[in-house]
């Protein structure tokens, strides 16, 4: 059964930076194509940013194009998420997943609280 684990959240001024780690285990990590997640209060999970598990290709949500970075460590069986210029908009829960088709494939891990103030 794949497991999920986010950490790195917590409280940023707005203009500050976090990075988010997520390990995977259960799975063949570096096979899949990995994303990260976010869901704010009263709405819906939307797609933040993925990368591709052969290319490292990565794409992005317009609205943190230039000021968040995903990687990866298929050594570690990890993605990362590196954050900066943080908005008080990007208050939210962050998850991973496995992507395919633009879609998540497995059951969604706990999460990791993001939070930025004004």
């Amino acid at each position: 059964q794949v497991q999920l684990v986010e950490s790195g959240g917590g409280l940023v001024q707005a203009g500050g930076s976090l990075t988010l780690s997520c390990a995977v285990s259960g799975r063949t990590f570096s096979r899949y194509n990995m994303g990260w997640f976010r869901q704010a209060p009263g709405k819906e999970r939307e797609f933040v940013a993925a990368i591709n598990w052969g290319t490292g290709i990565t794409s992005y949500v317009d609205s943190v194009k230039g000021r968040f970075t995903i990687s990866r460590d298929n050594a570690k069986s990890t993605v990362y998420l590196v954050m900066n210029s943080l908005k008080p908009e990007d208050t939210a829960i962050y998850y991973c997943n496995a992507r395919e088709r633009g879609a998540p494939l497995w059951d969604w891990g706990q999460g990791t609280q993001v939070t930025v103030s004004s």
